[in-house]
């Protein structure tokens, strides 16, 4: 029988033991509701890129590889990975010929769609194993988790 080890104790009192409580706790979030979205055929940055188009649309390619933290040129590779999936279109920009903004197609929406489903219902189904308290709890937490994420 395979036994985990023993995690250290972690003072939450402090602000470093909560940060790393958090950390470490997020990570295994995240990833668990990333092998829920296993089902496309995308990597991690490519649909991030095509959330962050979702969310900002009608974007040139340089405002979001400064959005997304990433080299213009990987940006560009990311998009003509999409693009050649059908999942982004790219027009030109309205005011200034030398440009291009890339937008979300239809099957590009629908992937989208999709995958935040099937990962809200993965977890809206572990959140039932969690008495009514914790889940007030959590309630309360979400709004500090979205303040943090944005600071």
């Amino acid at each position: 029988m395979l036994t985990r080890p023993q995690q250290p104790k972690i003072n939450l009192r402090s602000d470093a033991g909560l940060a790393t409580a958090l950390r470490v706790s997020l990570a295994r979030l995240n990833r668990r509701l990333r092998r829920q979205g296993a089902a496309h055929p995308l990597t991690p940055t490519q649909f991030a890129t095509l959330a962050a188009v979702e969310r900002h649309s009608a974007i040139t390619p340089g405002e979001l590889a400064e959005l997304e933290k990433v080299q213009p040129p990987s940006m560009t590779r990311v998009i003509s990975a999409l693009e050649e999936r059908g999942l982004l279109q790219r027009t030109p920009h309205p005011t200034d010929r030398r440009q291009v903004t890339v937008s979300v197609t239809e099957a590009g929406q629908t992937l989208l769609k999709e995958e935040r489903r099937r990962k809200e219902a993965w977890l809206t189904k572990q959140l039932k194993a969690l008495t009514p308290e914790e889940r007030s709890i959590l309630r309360q937490a979400a709004p500090i988790l979205e303040k943090l994420s944005r600071i």
